[in-house]
């Protein structure tokens, strides 16, 4: 077995005591010792086995490496829930089925060099390998042994396209638990997280953002970017996490906000959730001389449970969704309803108010006929001129259990099919009814009448029921905000891991090396390269490494050659770099750039990795202020073949692109379109 030119010894499989904890799995105490065009191959060496199979593909080399999961002592390898297998997918890029990069195009990565590698880091769904000793037939779908060149099953004869076929599917598969892929210069894309919802048996997604932000730090990563179009409960929780906690649910992990859809600055972003997040719920509950609507009652019967006062969109969403977390907790009613009985210390009203509204829904449930219920909402408003509305929400929460005069008991519902908290007057002793009907206290709904209203109170973030405010702005502005941060997908982390290189090599130089063609194509700008150097490297030391970096990285700088030292062209060779811009003091990195060029890069056809965007020339130039690719979806003008978005231009995603479009400024009415589409990653 041969990689890169070296041969590898394999490890011997080990027991899963033996393996490595991927809860634990890089240690958080290390650091980056070099990029990540270094730091990675040493990784593979050092932890991983390479399996049979990538003999076949030499330009899909997979790498694996097994992990035990906590502390379970399973001896079977790969086998139940004991183990966890990565493999990591080196791909040559120059030999791939798709050189150029959606992810980088629609994060403002486009004009990068394409790089030569890209490493894809992969936990399967279904707990097998990508590697591993077994493939798919490509006539039956037949699992076949490695060695078998044809299926038993159906006499299809394997051949390399077939085995290459599978490996891109593979790539492809939206199931895997992880997928990651990061470009050898160190700029990535998480393109896959799936916790327990999405199908894993050990791993939550929290344990799974761990590992990759562990993994990333310790590899030297640069920059990584996420699409995040992530559901829960059916919903999308990039804006429900940003109405809770300020930023998406991957930014618990240090990412921000990187690109916005449709022109949607940072600015403009954080705006947008402050706006939604801190919306009074005043604005929509409180409404005199108006019938009360659903969205009215549901808000203030969360406001009645409550402990504390629910005032903003963020407060109800965020006690929402902790009564969702803790609902499968046994002891939670329980303990709510302890909670609540002694709630009465704290109370803001008197005695006397108290009883004065409680006898008041003695009446309204001694007047209805029978053993019927009442609805939460029908008591309510039939006592509504008695108090206050918080008053009356506080005695419906403790209404349940109280003895009326005529020793009638009033017991409560949960009504499973609308979903509202129903009461009547009942026979009995007070005990008899805590203990019939529902043990639990009936105002701690169950999950799925939590599930139901959170998803009512979602939509109604996106289509407010009309005339809810008198203030129609309000609901403008909600709407707003919220479509706002639906359309920010793009979040961006930066470890910035050159900070860590000075305290891994102290005795080194460290510098942020820049590169500056003297010949064309000059449009070709790749991000600064981090070189490690000896603390007496020369100009000529200086000039080998940085050639040694671009070349490694970027296919169209493989015949880059370093030629000078800008701003130092006069100074001989063999002087040291540290006499010229000093050592690194207090952990600062020193930029330098490097001029050269590329000898004969217009004969051997490495041109066409300029940038990660591709060949094609294209104009941007939306009225929401875009000016590159988004990743939604555009069309061009049959005029002047500039693309804008099909939204901006009044056609509806749900509608397909019409076959003619000419834009406003070539004389049309901006309301036809090409049937094309530019839609990204």
């Amino acid at each position: 077995m041969v990689v890169n030119g070296r041969p590898l010894k394999r490890m011997k499989r080990r027991v899963t005591a033996d393996l490595n904890d991927f809860l634990t799995f890089p240690s958080g105490d290390l650091t980056p010792t070099a990029p990540f065009r270094t730091s990675v191959r040493e990784f593979l060496l050092r932890h991983a086995l390479l399996p049979p199979p990538s003999s076949l593909l030499p330009h899909l080399l997979t790498w694996q490496i097994l992990f035990r999961v906590g502390e379970q002592t399973s001896s079977a390898v790969g086998g139940g829930d004991a183990s966890v297998c990565l493999d990591v997918v080196e791909e040559d890029v120059i030999r791939s089925r798709s050189v150029y990069c959606d992810q980088c195009r629609v994060v403002g990565w486009s004009g990068n060099p394409v790089c030569g590698k890209r490493y894809h880091f992969i936990i399967k769904g279904d707990g097998a390998s990508i590697g591993g000793y077994n493939k798919s037939c490509a006539g039956c779908g037949a699992s076949l042994h490695l060695s078998d060149s044809r299926c038993k099953t159906c006499n299809h004869v394997m051949t390399t396209e077939d085995i290459e076929d599978w490996m891109y599917n593979q790539l492809d598969d939206t199931n895997h638990l992880l997928h990651g892929v990061v470009h050898v210069n160190g700029y990535g894309h998480l393109l896959r997280v799936n916790g327990r919802e999405g199908g894993s048996r050990v791993l939550s997604g929290t344990h799974i953002m761990d590992f990759w932000d562990r993994l990333c730090k310790v590899l030297g990563v640069r920059q990584v970017s996420v699409m995040d179009v992530s559901k829960k409960y059916g919903l999308d929780f990039r804006l429900l996490h940003s109405i809770i906690k300020g930023h998406p649910w991957y930014g618990d992990w240090g990412y921000k906000f990187g690109a916005g859809s449709y022109g949607i600055t940072l600015e403009a972003y954080n705006t947008a959730i402050e706006t939604l997040a801190n919306t009074p719920l005043s604005t929509l509950s409180h409404q005199p001389r108006k019938p009360r609507t659903h969205l009215q009652d549901s808000i203030s019967f969360y406001q009645s449970l409550s402990d504390h006062k629910l005032l903003t969109f963020r407060d109800l969403f965020q006690y929402l969704t902790t009564l969702i977390h803790d609902a499968n907790k046994d002891d939670f009613c329980s303990s709510k309803k302890a909670k609540l009985s002694d709630s009465r210390v704290l109370c803001a009203w008197s005695m006397g108010d108290i009883l004065r509204v409680e006898e008041a829904m003695f009446r309204v449930l001694r007047a209805v006929s029978g053993s019927a219920w009442v609805s939460w909402r029908s008591l309510r408003g039939a006592v509504c001129r008695v108090g206050r509305p918080e008053l009356l929400d506080y005695c419906l929460k403790e209404l349940k259990g109280k003895q009326a005069a005529d020793g009638m008991v009033v017991n409560a519902r949960l009504n499973p099919d609308s979903g509202s908290i129903e009461y009547r007057l009942e026979p009995g002793s007070v005990n008899s009814i805590s203990m019939t009907n529902n043990p639990k206290f009936p105002n701690c709904p169950s999950e799925d009448h939590l599930l139901r209203d959170l998803r009512f109170l979602y939509e109604s973030l996106l289509r407010p029921p009309q005339q809810t405010t008198p203030n129609h702005i309000t609901n403008q502005n909600q709407t707003s905000s919220a479509q706002k941060i639906l359309d920010c997908k793009q979040f961006v982390k930066n470890y910035h891991p050159e900070h860590q290189f000075p305290n891994s090599n102290p005795h080194s130089l460290i510098l942020n090396c820049k590169l500056q063609l003297t010949e064309e194509p000059t449009t070709i700008n790749p991000p600064p390269e981090h070189l490690i150097l000896s603390s007496n490297a020369t100009i000529h030391d200086l000039k080998t490494e940085s050639s040694k970096a671009f070349q490694d990285v970027y296919l169209v700088l493989r015949r880059f050659e370093a030629d000078e030292l800008v701003g130092y062209g006069g100074v001989d060779e063999s002087t040291q770099i540290k006499l010229l811009i000093g050592s690194n003091n207090n952990n600062n990195i020193n930029t330098i750039t490097v001029s050269g060029k590329c000898v004969g890069n217009g004969k051997s056809g490495l041109t066409r990795y300029r940038m990660e965007r591709g060949v094609e020339t294209w104009t941007l130039d939306c009225r929401c202020g875009a000016k590159d690719d988004d990743g939604e979806r555009m069309l061009a003008c049959d005029g002047c073949g500039v693309w804008q978005h099909t939204r901006c231009v009044g056609i509806d995603d749900m509608c397909s692109v019409p076959v003619k479009f000419v834009c406003c400024k070539c004389g049309g009415d901006g309301g036809g379109g090409r049937a094309v589409n530019r839609g990204g990653g």
